[in-house]
C-alpha cells in the first residue's frame, strides 16, 4: 500500500496527505468536508509602509568585478560564488513594462574566496534585450506586458500584424539551472541561455523545442544525485493543452553538442480542461515520483491566441477559479506511469515546493501556498511603486490555515508525526486535508516564501528546516529559520533593509548535521543613500558572521545558487 502525503503552507507552510489506494475501496467514503478558513488579510493594520520603488527601478550593469567592503568574517572554507538572477531594466524609450517578472534579466556574481568578495553584474544579451534596445521600445511581449506595434507602420500594417505569431522571448530572468556541467538561465518559456560563469556572457541560446515536444519549461528543474536532471512543460495542439514531465541524461563519457541531447519526455498527463490548463511554476520530486500540482489558476489559451486583437497579456489571460479543487498527479521517475487514484485538496494557489520525501509508504510534499491567486495582480509595478497609505492597502495573501471537522471516513495517514488526514470519498477520490508546519510567530512575520533547503543532500529525503523570506511587506523583509519537527523558527532581521532569497551553503566535514553552514542572502535598501550588502549567517544559530557592502543599487530579483569552486571542500 502507498500514499502520498502533502505538505503545503497558505504562504505558510501545511501538510496534507493524498493516499494512493489500490486496496483501499473497501474503506468507506464521506459525503462532505466542512472547511473553516481565516479571513483575508490586508496591510491595513501595517500603516505608512516604507516606499520601495526604488527596488524596482532600472540599474547600471557592474561587468567588471569590483572588490567589496567586509565586515566581520567569511568562513575560510567558503569558496565559489553566488549567482543571482532577476530583473534590472523596466523599460525602454517611451515604453515601460507593467510587472515585476518582465525586466530584463540582469546576471549577479559574487566571488567569494579567502575572506574576500568581488560583485560585477550583466544584462543578458538576449534576442529580446538586443532587439528592444535597437529600436528604443518593447518589441517583444513579456508575462505582463504586450508588445506595441509599430507606430511607423501605417494603419493597415499595423491591423496585419495583428495575425503574426507572437515571438516567445528569451528573456530569461528567473533562476540558473544546470546540465550536465554547463549553467544556464532560464524563464518558463522554451528558451535558455547557456552562460560563461567567468564573464557572465551567453555563450549560446538554447531551445528545449529541438529536443522534446514542449513549448515551454520551468525555471525550477530538480537533480538526481547522478546528474540527471528532471523538468516540466506544457505542449499545445489543436485539441489543446498537455502537461509533460521532462528527463535529460546525466553526462557520460561521450562527448555531445547539446547538454540536452538524449532529453524525452518521461510522462504526458492531460489536465481536467485542455483548453483551461493550470499555470504552474515549479513540482516536487521524491526520490522515486515526480508529484504535479494542477493548481485552480488557469491559463485561458484562446485569451492567450487572441492577444494580439484584445490587447491583453499573458497574466491577463490568468484566471483564479476557487470553485475548483487542486489535484495532485504522482508520477514514477523509473516506469514514466502515472498512479491512477486521484488526489484533491481545498483550492490554493502556490509558486514554490520546499521539498517531497517518502515515509512509511507515505511521499509527504511541502510547499509554500496562498489561499487565492490576487498574488499575481500584487506584484504589478504600478503597485510596486506606491508609498505610504496607498501601499497599505496592497493585500497581502493570507495563509492557507484549514481546520477540518472529524471525517466520516477513515484517515488513512499512518504516520505518527503529522495530523494531516487523507480520507477515501465514496468516488474513489482521496481527499487531502493539510497540517500547518507553522506557528503563530510566523503569522506574524507575515508568512514566508522563496523556501531553500540543504539541497545537496536533503533534496526528496526525510529533511527538518528549511529557509525563507518572510513577507511583512509587499516584498520580503526578513529572514525565517523554520524547524519543522517542532514549528520552531528563527528570524534575522533589519529595519528599512529587505533580504532575498536565502541560499543554503553546506560546511564540508559536516558530520551529517543538516543544517551546519552558512546562509547567503543579497539584502536591498530602497534607498539612494544607502548600500545593500551581502549577509552571511551561521545556519544554525542563525546570527550574523559577516557582511560585505555593495556600493551600487540593486534591484529585487528571485532566484540563483551557489557554484562552489573546483579546489573548495564544499
Amino acid at each position: 500500500m502507498l500514499f502520498l502525503l502533502a505538505s503545503f503552507t497558505g504562504f505558510l507552510l501545511q501538510k496534507a496527505i493524498l493516499a494512493l489506494a489500490s486496496l483501499l475501496q473497501y474503506i468507506p467514503g464521506i459525503k462532505s468536508l466542512v472547511f473553516k478558513q481565516k479571513a483575508p488579510v490586508t496591510y491595513s493594520h501595517k500603516k505608512g509602509l516604507e516606499c520601495i520603488s526604488l527596488l524596482f527601478s532600472t540599474v547600471q550593469e557592474t561587468p567588471q568585478a569590483i572588490p567589496v567592503k567586509l565586515q566581520g568574517q567569511i568562513p575560510k572554507w567558503l569558496k565559489g560564488k553566488l549567482l543571482r538572477n532577476g530583473p534590472g531594466k523596466f523599460e525602454f524609450g517611451p515604453d515601460k513594462y507593467n510587472h515585476w517578472f518582465d525586466g530584463m534579466a540582469l546576471m549577479h556574481k559574487f566571488e567569494i574566496e579567502d575572506g574576500v568578495v568581488k560583485y560585477s553584474s550583466k544584462f543578458l544579451r538576449s534576442d529580446c534585450y538586443l532587439t528592444n534596445s535597437k529600436n528604443n521600445r518593447i518589441m517583444i511581449s513579456e508575462f505582463g506586458t504586450l508588445a506595441i506595434p509599430d507606430p511607423c507602420k501605417n494603419i493597415f500594417e499595423r491591423f496585419m500584424s495583428k495575425f503574426d505569431l507572437p515571438k516567445e522571448t528569451d528573456n530569461c530572468v528567473v533562476n540558473f539551472a544546470v546540465i550536465k556541467g554547463d549553467y544556464f538561465v532560464s524563464t518558463e518559456t522554451s528558451q535558455m541561455h547557456k552562460v560563461d560563469l567567468d564573464t557572465l556572457e551567453s555563450k549560446k541560446k538554447v531551445d528545449w523545442k529541438e529536443y522534446v515536444a514542449v513549448n515551454g519549461a520551468t525555471a525550477h528543474p530538480h537533480y538526481d544525485p547522478d546528474g540527471t536532471v528532471y523538468n516540466m512543460g506544457n505542449s499545445y495542439g489543436t485539441h489543446g493543452s498537455n502537461y509533460n514531465i521532462i528527463r535529460v541524461p546525466p553526462q557520460t563519457s561521450q562527448p555531445s553538442d547539446s547538454s540536452l541531447q538524449g532529453a524525452e519526455v518521461l510522462c504526458t498527463i492531460q489536465p481536467e480542461n485542455r483548453m483551461k490548463p493550470a499555470y504552474y511554476h515549479s513540482f516536487g520530486m521524491s526520490e522515486n515520483y515526480v508529484i504535479f500540482i494542477e493548481q485552480p489558476v488557469q491559463i485561458k489559451l484562446w485569451e492567450v491566441i487572441t492577444a494580439s486583437f484584445s490587447g491583453k497579456s499573458f497574466l491577463d489571460a490568468l484566471s483564479w477559479e476557487p470553485q475548483l479543487n487542486t489535484r495532485f498527479y504522482v508520477v514514477n521517475k523509473h516506469t514514466g506511469q502515472t498512479l491512477p487514484v486521484q488526489y484533491h485538496s481545498k483550492a490554493f494557489c502556490y509558486f514554490h515546493q520546499i521539498n517531497a520525501f517518502e515515509d512509511q509508504g507515505c511521499i509527504v510534499l511541502d510547499l509554500c501556498c496562498f489561499d487565492d491567486g490576487k498574488v499575481f495582480d500584487i506584484v504589478r509595478l504600478q503597485n510596486l511603486h506606491k508609498a505610504g497609505e496607498a501601499l497599505d492597502q496592497v493585500p497581502l495573501l493570507c495563509p492557507l490555515h484549514i481546520v477540518a471537522p472529524r471525517p466520516v471516513g477513515q484517515n488513512l495517514n499512518p504516520l505518527s508525526y503529522t495530523l494531516a488526514e487523507a480520507v477515501k470519498e465514496a468516488d474513489g477520490k482521496i481527499w487531502c486535508t493539510p497540517e500547518s508546519l507553522h506557528n503563530e510567530e510566523l503569522e506574524e512575520a507575515g508568512g514566508v516564501e522563496f523556501p531553500q533547503i540543504n539541497y545537496a543532500h536533503y533534496s526528496g529525503k526525510k529533511y527538518r528546516y528549511f529557509y525563507g523570506c518572510g513577507f511583512g511587506h509587499v516584498v520580503g523583509d526578513c529572514l525565517i529559520k523554520v524547524d519543522t519537527e517542532t514549528k520552531e523558527m528563527k528570524i534575522w532581521r533589519e529595519k528599512g533593509m529587505y533580504p532575498s532569497e536565502p541560499i543554503f551553503v553546506p560546511e564540508p566535514d559536516s558530520s551529517g548535521a543538516e543544517d551546519k553552514g552558512v546562509i547567503l542572502s543579497v539584502v536591498l535598501t530602497p534607498k539612494q543613500n544607502e548600500g545593500s550588502f551581502l549577509l552571511v549567517l551561521d545556519a544554525q544559530e542563525f546570527t550574523e558572521l559577516g557582511r560585505t557592502e555593495i556600493p551600487v543599487q540593486i534591484p529585487c530579483g528571485f532566484h540563483g545558487g551557489f557554484v562552489p569552486n573546483k579546489n573548495a571542500p564544499c
